[in-house]
């Protein structure tokens, strides 16, 4: 009925089909939750929660909703729930809302070491409504524990927050818990990025650890696109339930709950396992093959690292961004630890192999990826003839179409 639309999402499932996916916050959902989200749920309209909904003829969307709140305290471990969040940005929101009063302190990661947007962007909400404060990365890119403590005791901020957007290291949060029992203050984790690892037993599972935990669905834990809130304090839930609803949102998505549903379901699976394991064998493949081309990169423990494409390569984020999604290869820039240069720019990317793996790409492969990165970035292939020979090669590169 609509052949503009369906003459453009044919052009995106062409493109996410025949491209190299490489945006560490990206993936592919199963078609089970692709079915869910497109569902006759999305008729519905629920506004509250299980059994206390401002409308009538709920029962089902009350039976999934539950369902899908069961599922993911089994699969964290956690004792309370909210799936109705419709982002990581609105769970963040609600989550700050539940534990802080209008201006309250929050101790976060300096924003160009990894931050996010909601971890006290000057042009996020979350800014303009707390006071933040950061502790940096030191001088070999990782969080420094002693001198978050001390800067803790010098500011003695209401809320510590860790989980990052482009941190490639593993995360102690038994240490920043510690700290904050040393404060005296509220622990809150974003754990967006890593929640697959975290799922799949493969990293500390900060639920144990933070007053409110986070996440997203939609990156690598492979689900449809929205939020949560955990915590096991009875009373953070009602704060948080609050927050969530009628605070910052209305009627719940309910089509979505039941995609995330089928998401905790899959990645409480032992095949769930075996692929972020090989999520993160392929990451460390690539950025080893990196390292030996003599490329600057950052370490791995995850999903993801970064390239400082400046030294390796002069050229900047944005203009690597751009040479490789010419070749097919998708990318984000991404600012680098004391990075010099603006947002808009960067000095380096961020690559992860969350969605390529789960496309079947294996540790062979994640090397060949890095020669092609290598290649089409080097000196020699900028010119405009050289791109043209790039893009020769990957069409014609039978490893890289069987991606």
């Amino acid at each position: 009925m609509d052949q503009e639309i369906q003459d453009l999402i044919s052009l995106e499932t062409k493109r996410q089909n025949e491209g190299i996916e490489l945006i560490a916050s990206e993936n592919y959902t199963s078609k089970e939750i692709r079915e869910a989200c497109g569902s006759i749920l999305t008729n519905k309209y629920a506004e509250g929660y299980p059994h206390k909904r401002y409308y009538g003829g709920c029962q089902n969307v009350d039976a999934i909703e539950l369902l899908a709140i069961q599922r993911v305290c089994q699969l964290f471990n956690a004792k309370f729930a909210n799936v109705q969040p419709h982002s990581g940005s609105q769970a963040n929101a609600a989550a700050y809302h539940a534990l802080l009063p209008k201006g309250g302190k929050i101790l976060s990661l300096v924003l160009n070491d990894g931050g996010h947007l909601t971890h006290g962007s000057p042009v996020s909400f979350s800014s303009h409504l707390y006071q933040f404060i950061h502790y940096p990365l030191n001088s070999m890119g990782k969080l420094d524990y002693d001198e978050i403590l001390k800067i803790a005791q010098q500011e003695k901020p209401d809320l510590i927050l860790a989980g990052y957007s482009a941190y490639p290291y593993a995360i102690d949060f038994a240490q920043f818990k510690n700290i904050c029992n040393v404060i005296g203050c509220y622990f809150m984790v974003d754990m967006a990025h890593i929640a697959g690892l975290v799922a799949a037993k493969k990293h500390q599972n900060p639920v144990l650890y933070a007053d409110i935990v986070t996440s997203t669905t939609h990156k690598t834990l492979r689900g449809p696109r929205g939020g949560i809130i955990l915590t096991n304090n009875e009373n953070l839930i009602k704060k948080i339930n609050s927050a969530v609803f009628p605070y910052y949102q209305g009627g719940p998505l309910e089509h979505i709950i039941a995609a995330k549903a089928i998401c905790f379901k899959e990645a409480s699976s032992a095949e769930f396992v075996k692929y972020i394991d090989c999520v993160i064998k392929n990451t460390k493949a690539c950025r080893d093959e990196l390292f030996k081309m003599h490329a600057v990169v950052s370490d791995t423990d995850n999903h993801l690292f970064l390239l400082n494409t400046l030294d390796s390569y002069q050229l900047t984020g944005l203009q690597a961004q751009m040479l490789l999604e010419e070749a097919g290869i998708t990318t984000n820039k991404n600012m680098i630890p004391n990075d010099t240069l603006t947002p808009k720019e960067t000095s380096g990317l961020r690559i992860g192999f969350a969605a390529i793996t789960t496309r079947g790409c294996t540790q062979e492969e994640a090397k060949k990826i890095a020669y092609l990165i290598h290649r089409i970035l080097s000196k020699e292939m900028t010119s405009k003839e050289a791109k043209k020979q790039v893009l020769a090669l990957t069409k014609n590169w039978k490893k890289i179409e069987e991606l």
